[in-house]
């Protein structure tokens, strides 16, 4: 099949392969029939990879992809597909392994070059349109690329088919059975406590990430042990990140990542899937430290989300791109003058709670951040910041904002509501639970024939979802149960886990596939064990059904998570940095804790103690007084005809609890 010769993205519905449309290219996305044509004209693809709000694949869509000439040697050469990485990780992870399995350097924009079937045989990042860097040019790549394909071939398809061999082993293949055993978290949250830079806070080294899956690694751990050294390492991460320039100290929100050392020069876009992940840390940091600088921050990012991320029906946006104007981190950038500007006459109590800094290898306007000082003056004189920060907001809103990529991950959005959920929990905020309520019902709307989509973006809808969206989903409704008390979400939770079963499961019982069983245009089939930015689709799911077996006291999918976990470790084993997700969650499944609250919802006092100490490893079910008794580990039946807390860790449970102090001190003996 030969597909018109044009770019045939205008009618995608992601918003990165629209901004792509008008490139000279012609480009197809990833689909059967892209294949088929590569196959049918004999000619290797070129595949793009990259996601709306990544500065360097705009860098090079402006050098190379909007550049004919360019794109002449492009089309005459190969069959070029372009990827939304958000759309499609599945294929994203298939062909970043196999970057990585060439010894190269993953990121993106991740270009690679495939036969006609689909086999991956050389690739890079970003390259630029002449030699420089210390890149080849990328015409000059073009044609090495074809000469190698024309006088080599036997030898290239001989190299592509090793190459998949191997990626399908180590990303599809099934692992003899690892028993779950404490041990694991602890030898990899050692690990990780040794690359900690006690100084700047986060791992040692530049660039710096979040790192939500390490940081809950040692949290977990902290939980686990009692090791106060990983719980100070998370509290000092988390402190110096939100007062570096990583953090938009106007609008609220974390940015992806920071070039340097210090947290202060970020790339400026903003990921849904960093701030749901910020906000239950946040979380998590307030109830054990009390600190009213996560309060702030959780308040200021759920803002933020509110504010800026809603799409119609009130699910949440993917990202912020890092540019506008056709530079980066313009929006968010300050001189002296435009702050005299906008705080007027209050310009003189700038320099007491913010600074305004240009390092050497920054080349744009000066980054708003705070010095460890003038974060804790913003704590103490909190009422006089949020006025300045209003005014900032208001004069920066007359300025051109950044692309929003407005199409919904289903896996995303359940981050997004599993943390509102808690944090609305947590503070009091029954707004914030009812916005994640609203956004959970929205992706569920989007249902047809029983299952999700991976992706929503108005009418468009991409099926079929991947098992990461009905992981997080069913871990969202979780949270949703627990903060609503609703049974329905249990109920839902159910049906997505049916669901992820009839759809994903890899017919051994051993665990599930990131993708269904009937996406025909994925080269290999991968288990999805990778921790990324956020944790692993295993790793979500190993949650997801500790999670749901703990709310629901159901034992047999109790033995399936403990199945599936264990199979899931014998892969991890042999990875651990790389699969901490799985690790993380696989805590949940050994030593799972689980909390029954019976009292009358009008004056609760036992109910806000667990509010307020929230617990990543524990779930709360909360029973009105004369309801009927939920049943509790090892065949206990509480009474309901009078208050009291429940506490169980595994099979056995503490003699009921009535007092709030005694509670109080229960649920903040945090070494278990």
């Amino acid at each position: 099949m030969t597909l018109p010769q044009r770019n045939m993205l205008a009618d995608e519905a992601s918003p990165y392969l629209r901004q792509h449309a008008e490139n000279p290219v012609h480009w197809r996305a990833w689909s059967q029939a892209a294949l088929d044509e590569a196959r049918a004209s004999d000619r290797p693809i070129l595949l793009s990879i990259g996601y709306a709000a990544c500065h360097w694949c705009h860098v090079m869509a402006h050098e190379s992809f909007e550049n004919a000439e360019i794109a002449g040697v492009m089309n005459r050469l190969f069959v070029n597909i372009k990827v939304d990485r958000e759309e499609r990780p599945d294929i994203d992870q298939i062909y970043m392994a196999s970057l990585s399995a060439m010894g190269e350097q993953g990121g993106w924009p991740l270009t690679m070059f495939l036969t006609p079937d689909g086999k991956p045989f050389w690739g890079g990042t970003y390259f630029p349109p002449t030699s420089r860097y210390g890149r080849p040019g990328f015409v000059q790549v073009l044609e090495a690329v074809d000469k190698a394909w024309r006088e080599k071939r036997s030898s290239i398809a001989q190299s592509a088919d090793g190459l998949v061999a191997h990626v399908a082993a180590r990303l599809s293949s099934a692992e003899p059975r690892t028993a779950l055993t404490k041990d694991t978290l602890d030898g990899l949250a050692a690990g990780i406590q040794g690359m900690i830079d006690w100084r700047g806070g986060g791992l040692s080294g530049a660039p710096k990430f979040p790192n939500a899956p390490f940081t809950t690694t040692l949290w977990l751990s902290w939980l686990q042990t009692g090791n106060t050294t990983r719980r100070d390492a998370v509290l000092l991460g988390l402190r110096k990140m939100l007062a570096g320039g990583i953090y938009d100290h106007v609008g609220g929100g974390l940015c992806r990542y920071s070039t340097d050392a210090e947290w202060t020069v970020p790339h400026f876009e903003k990921m849904l899937y960093d701030n749901a992940q910020l906000l239950r840390l946040a979380n998590w940091a307030y109830a054990e430290t009390g600190d009213e600088l996560f309060r702030h921050r959780i308040e200021e990012t759920v803002a933020w989300l509110l504010r800026d991320m809603r799409v119609d029906g009130g699910a949440f946006a993917s990202s912020y791109d890092a540019d506008s104007e056709g530079e980066e981190g313009l929006y968010y950038c300050w001189t002296d003058g435009e702050i005299a500007d906008a705080l007027g006459s209050d310009s003189g109590l700038f320099s007491r709670y913010f600074s305004l800094v240009s390092p050497s290898a920054w080349e744009g306007k000066p980054i708003l951040r705070q010095t460890g000082e003038q974060r804790d003056a913003s704590v103490t004189d909190h009422a006089v910041v949020a006025g300045l920060k209003a005014k900032l907001l208001a004069s920066r809103s007359s300025r051109i904002a950044p692309g929003r990529d407005d199409k919904v991950l289903a896996d995303w959005n359940g981050l997004a509501i599993t943390a509102l959920a808690e944090c609305g929990r947590s503070f009091g905020r029954t707004d914030w639970i009812e916005a994640a309520a609203q956004a959970f019902s929205t992706i569920l709307s989007a249902t047809e024939n029983g299952r999700i989509p991976h992706s929503i973006l108005g009418s468009k809808k991409l099926f079929p979802a991947l098992s990461g969206d009905y992981a997080a989903l069913i871990n969202a409704a979780v949270a949703l149960f627990e903060a609503t008390h609703d049974q329905k979400y249990i109920n839902i939770a159910k049906g997505l886990a049916e669901q992820l079963d009839r759809w994903h499961d890899d017919s051994a019982g051993t665990g599930h596939f990131l993708s269904a069983s009937d996406s025909a245009d994925v080269p290999i089939r991968i288990r999805g064990d990778v921790d990324e930015a956020i944790p692993s689709a295993t790793g979500q799911i190993v949650e997801a059904l500790a999670r749901l077996a703990t709310a629901t006291g159901d034992l047999a999918l109790q033995d399936k998570a403990y199945i599936v976990a264990e199979h899931a470790m014998g892969r991890a084993s042999k990875q651990a940095y790389g699969q901490a997700g799985i690790v993380n969650s696989c805590v949940l499944v050994l030593e799972p804790l689980k909390l029954v609250i019976i009292e009358s919802s009008d004056n609760p006092s036992l109910v806000p103690v667990a509010n307020r100490n929230p617990d990543p490893r524990r779930v709360d079910l909360i029973v009105p007084l004369g309801d009927a008794a939920p049943g509790l580990p090892g065949g206990l039946v509480p009474t309901t005809e009078r208050p009291g807390a429940y506490y169980c860790t595994g099979q056995v449970c503490l003699p009921v609890v009535t007092e709030p102090e005694e509670l109080e001190r229960l649920l903040r003996r945090k070494s278990g």
